[in-house]
Parts: C-alpha cells; sequence; structure tokens
C-alpha cells in the first residue's frame, strides 16, 4: 500500500507508542522507503539506550548541503474520558481523532510521504542535497537518550546535518500561520529558607520562615528579569510550588520551600537568576538550587526566508515568525549552531484528551515540505 499523509498518520496513530515505546514504527517508515525508492535509497543508524530508541536515514551522497527533517513517534499517556479509543484513529466532524494526531505523527507522516515523493520524482537531487530523517521516542520524557545523544553519534560519524526542519504542531489556527525561529530557555529552581520549627503560642521561641520571606515575595513572584526584545517575551520568574510545616495550625514551619521556572530569553542567563535570587534574600538563611534544562537560541538563516517563501506559495498566506511557547528538541540542533526551523500542524489540542487534527492541515504541511524540497534542490 502506498500511504498518503493521511492514511500514513491513520496507521501511526493505531501504534500505542507512549514514551519511550516505539513499537515498529521505524520498520513502517523503513518499508515504505524500501518499496517506493528500492534498497540502498537510505543508510540506517540506529540506536537503543534505557529503553529509548532513535534512527536517523540518510542518503548515502555526502554533499555540501543536508537537510534533515526531525521528528519524535512517542506520545504522551492518552488519560480517560475519549469519546473514541484514543489509537483507533476516529474521522469526526471533520477531524482525524487520535493520541499523536497533532503531536506529532502528523508531522511525521507529512515529511516521510513528502521525502518519499520528492525523491521517486527527483531520483537526481540527493547528488548535491543529502536529505535525511531522525525519529525519537523520546522526545514527550527526558529526552536524555532521544535525539540529542543521536545528535552526539551523528557528530562523532561527520554526519550532522547544515540545516534542519522540526515537524513540531506549532500553528494557532491553520498549518503553515507560524514558523517557530527559536525557542526561550529553561531554568528551573528551588529555594530552601531555613528557619526554627516552635509553637504557634510562643513566636520569640521561633524563626518562621513564612514571615522571613514576607514582603521579598513580591519581589520573587512573577517578575521579569528582562525587557525582552523585538523575538523574545521578558524572561519571567514564575513560582509552580510553596510549601512549608506539617498541614497543623499550631506549629510553625522548620523551612520554607519554593519552586520556580524561568523562561529565559538569551538576554537572561543562570548566573543572572541566580544573582538576583541572592540580592533579594540577601540576609536570610537559605539555599538556591538551580538548573539549566534547555538553552535558548534564534535562527538568523537564509531557511527562515526560505521556508517563509514556500509556505506563502502554498497557502496564500505570510507565516508569523515566533518563539513562544515550550521546549522541544529543535533545542539540541540550536545548541550546535545548526539552523533550524519549527512549522507543522496547529497544536490547540495537543496532550488533551479527543487530540484531534484537521486532515487538510496535515496534507498543507506535506505540500508545504514538498515544495521546500523543490525549491531547495533549484537553488543548488
Amino acid at each position: 500500500m502506498k500511504f498518503s499523509a493521511i492514511s500514513l498518520l491513520q496507521e501511526l496513530i493505531t501504534y500505542p507508542s507512549v514514551t519511550p515505546k516505539e513499537c515498529g514504527i521505524y520498520t513502517l517508515v523503513q518499508e515504505i522507503f524500501t518499496q517506493s525508492l528500492g534498497e540502498g535509497a537510505f543508510e540506517v543508524i540506529t540506536q537503543e539506550k534505557e529503553g529509548v530508541k532513535n534512527i536517523f536515514l540518510y542518503t548515502p551522497r555526502k554533499a555540501q548541503r543536508h537537510l534533515c527533517f526531525a521528528g519524535h513517534i512517542d506520545v504522551v499517556p492518552p488519560g480517560e474520558g475519549w469519546s473514541s479509543d484514543p489509537f483507533a484513529p476516529t474521522h469526526r466532524d471533520g477531524y482525524l481523532y487520535g493520541r499523536g494526531a497533532q503531536d506529532m505523527k502528523s508531522g511525521v507522516s507529512a515529511f516521510v510521504c513528502a521525502i518519499r515523493d520528492f525523491l521517486a520524482q527527483n531520483s537526481e537531487a540527493t547528488k548535491d542535497l543529502q536529505i535525511s530523517l531522525l525519529l525519537t521516542s523520546d522526545e514527550e520524557g527526558e529526552g536524555t537518550y532521544g535525539t540529542q545523544y543521536m545528535l552526539d553519534e551523528l557528530e562523532s560519524r561527520g554526519l550532522l546535518p547544515t540545516m534542519a526542519i522540526v515537524a513540531e504542531p506549532t500553528a494557532h489556527t491553520i498549518c503553515g500561520d507560524t514558523i517557530k525561529v527559536g525557542r526561550r530557555g529553561s531554568i528551573n529552581g528551588k529555594i530552601t529558607i531555613f528557619g526554627k520549627q516552635g509553637h504557634v503560642a510562643y513566636p520569640q521561641n521561633c524563626i518562621n520562615p513564612t514571615e522571613l520571606l514576607g514582603a521579598r515575595l513580591g519581589k520573587i513572584a512573577g517578575v521579569n528579569l528582562d525587557k525582552g526584545d523585538a523575538h523574545f517575551d521578558p524572561s519571567k520568574l514564575v513560582i509552580t510550588d510553596i510549601r512549608g510545616g506539617m498541614e497543623v495550625v499550631n506549629v510553625t514551619p522548620n523551612e520554607l520551600k519554593i519552586l520556580f521556572n524561568v523562561r529565559n530569553s538569551p538576554q537572561t542567563t543562570k548566573e543572572d537568576v541566580q544573582s538576583y535570587v541572592h540580592k533579594v534574600l540577601q540576609g536570610l538563611d537559605f539555599d538556591l538550587q538551580l538548573r539549566q534544562s534547555s538553552v535558548g537560541f534564534l535562527t538568523d538563516s537564509p531557511l527562515v526566508a526560505m521556508m517563509s517563501a514556500c509556505i506563502e506559495s502554498v497557502c496564500g498566506y505570510t507565516p508569523e515568525l515566533s518563539t513562544s511557547g515550550g521546549t522541544s528538541d529543535a533545542r539540541f540542533f540550536g545548541a550546535r549552531g545548526i539552523p533550524v526551523v519549527e512549522v507543522g500542524v496547529p497544536n490547540d489540542t495537543i496532550h488533551a484528551i479527543n487530540e484531534r487534527v484537521k486532515p487538510q492541515d496535515v496534507q498543507i504541511l506535506y505540500e508545504i515540505f514538498m515544495r521546500f524540497l523543490t525549491q531547495i534542490s533549484a537553488e543548488i
């Protein structure tokens, strides 16, 4: 069977590939290319560690330009309350329902079919353009042994791409209306303010960490650490949890813990966060722990203009360039200085009950990728 982008998406939804399960999807993808393009069209590198499986398929001939399409086949758990089986693709009300319909089996389906069809029609294209695809089963998890791990392997083999497209769901209302050209970093923090536990009736014998925090809380909660710029919103310190004590009314807490996150623009670093917190809490007995879970990046490359032009050609509208949202595997390409953009279907139901996608959005994404491959091969 020759899959279309829609029928392949339907097939992929049937695989219950909750992180880090792969469920045989990689074998299916390899078979699709082999049946259409023949043996030897792609070389294959596979990895597996701690239950995470990665695959990298690439055209054998090296070229000055190397375009990689990247994505993940793992999905979050479906949860309870679906109107239909989350792993049985269901068409209803003009939508296709199923876990991964938006995030991001739609993107994988679109670029697998686009690469297959483009190479079938342009067998000589890989003389001057190396094409690859990287798939992981650990984007929705820790990401430790996923795309980052595979890129380390590619670097050791001299196979790092010179540009990348990550088919994450990035659109607001219709496919292609938004391109992610960068992402903010993410800094996780934990503050522990130490006090002295005691009886609430004798406050003179206690050191209450809640009172120590007092008015200083307003200088931490929701504060902007920079002003942002044309590409990034301000870096805001967002408190996610505060706790202390033993959930009783007659004992003061011995310590108070505050958890927070900063989605940081390039204007604010982990060291800046550390300096700011120490300044606000100066004079208190406290401990601060910080961890940078991802580093922000901004793609300033002809790749952005080329993708924008392809979307305008296919869709008739100019996409918004954005750095909003959470993190994605694009950060691992950005960290290596590889120009990367993200473009995909709308993201309004990702991770939600009754996740769904409009079939026409998947078809549009396929056409965008086909147009991009045609354009980039013509410019070489």
